[in-house]
């Protein structure tokens, strides 16, 4: 789905992405394509401030950014999207200013607010793909549930402490598993950095990767749909494993397998 009517680019769109364009995989058409692209990402927190700026500053088109908090001061030691002088700030807005900043040629969009799964779905039929940054299972679930529905690629990732997770779940393709297949709703797990610390370049690196995995998605590059990528920044060991659909998940099970992680 392109979410604009633009035709080419203008020459100073085409100087900034020139690296980009240079790309065998990417080239003009694939650059414009990103031009013409709609990434939604769920929190602008440790994870969404990497993959904000990278996919801002690679040309995706129109961002939308989605989270009601507000930056303090203990956000900045990993959340770089947002300054000193945003403190206070909802985090929307600070990154919108910020990545404006940055690139002057793409078009932000803010939701400060809870939403619903009825909200979500009507924004999300609006999305080329979605961007998981979020730290707590239930918008997770969520998110998995609506854009399942919506058939729509979900770029999930997670951190703590030292170390991180990331996963596509590209629901164009009918043998892609979901998160579910991977986590129980029912698990009752939770886990997120204010209760257990975080090393701020962790969640860097998972977040840039999230940009990467969006990018090759609206791109029809290969993904990590079907892996689970585990990431230990503390040997620096990077483990990718087979994940697979659950047979009896409520979400995306086909009865093709009850394998999950191999």
């Amino acid at each position: 789905m392109s979410n604009t009517s633009k035709i080419e680019m203008s020459p100073e769109e085409a100087s900034r992405y020139s690296r980009q364009i240079k790309l065998g995989d990417i080239g003009y058409a694939g650059q414009l394509k990103l031009t013409q692209s709609h990434a939604i990402i769920f929190g602008l927190g440790g994870l969404g401030s990497p993959a904000s700026l990278y996919l801002a500053s690679a040309g995706v088109g129109k961002l939308t950014l989605v989270d009601f908090d507000e930056v303090d001061d203990s956000n900045l030691q990993r959340q770089i999207v947002h300054r000193e002088a945003n403190i206070g700030q909802l985090k929307v807005e600070s990154a919108k200013q910020n990545l404006t900043a940055l690139n002057q040629h793409i078009t932000l969009e803010t939701i400060a607010q809870r939403l619903d799964e009825a909200q979500l779905k009507t924004l999300i039929e609006q999305a080329d793909v979605v961007l998981d940054c979020t730290d707590n299972f239930a918008t997770r679930f969520a998110l998995n549930r609506t854009c399942h529905a919506a058939k729509k690629p979900l770029i999930s990732g997670a951190a703590i402490r030292m170390e991180g997770q990331l996963a596509t779940y590209d629901f164009r393709k009918e043998d892609s598993p979901c998160y579910q297949c991977l986590y129980k709703e029912e698990s009752g797990q939770e886990l997120n950095c204010g209760m257990n610390g975080v090393l701020s370049p962790v969640v860097g690196m998972v977040g840039s990767m999230q940009a990467i995995e969006a990018i090759k998605a609206l791109l029809n590059l290969p993904t990590l749909t079907g892996k689970l990528m585990i990431i230990d920044a503390y040997t620096m060991h990077i483990r990718t494993l087979n994940l697979k659909k659950d047979a009896d998940c409520a979400h995306c099970g086909n009865h093709l397998s009850s394998a999950k992680i191999l």
